[in-house]
């Protein structure tokens, strides 16, 4: 057993801290990483010529197979999601949509989301489409 005088230098590196920081860091990476992915999977419609609708805090309104609506991929009701609406309305007057209709959806369930942004003046609308293939 080696005896150390209370003056002497440490001269062991104890990479124990450093490893638990690395690892609290890459959790932390891991989790920010799967929560910036927003949106819910749709089979969208396929057109022969799109634009880009992409614009700073643009909302997306995701209608599913079943009909079930998501506003940035957390599920709402239409009448959640008319609040919310005018709530983003109210904080940006040149706020703009895209509604995400998956194919098989029924037409009168986008109609419905469409008529309840004009209700709120919501006029910046975009409907998201797959490019097609020629």
């Amino acid at each position: 057993m080696q005896i150390q005088e209370e003056n002497q230098p440490y001269d062991d590196i104890n990479v124990t801290p450093m490893l638990d920081l690395a690892y609290v860091l890459l959790v932390i990476f891991i989790i920010m990483t799967t929560a910036s992915v927003q949106g819910v999977k749709v089979d969208l419609p396929k057109a022969q010529a799109s634009t880009s609708l992409a614009k700073p805090q643009t909302k997306a309104i995701t209608i599913n197979q079943t009909g079930d609506m998501f506003l940035d991929a957390y599920p709402v009701t239409i009448d959640q999601l008319e609040q919310r609406m005018a709530q983003y309305r109210a904080v940006n007057p040149q706020l703009s949509v895209v509604i995400k209709g998956d194919a098989h959806v029924q037409y009168a369930r986008v109609m419905e989301v469409m008529e309840l942004l004009k209700r709120n003046d919501i006029t910046s609308l975009g409907l998201a489409t797959t490019h097609a293939a020629p």
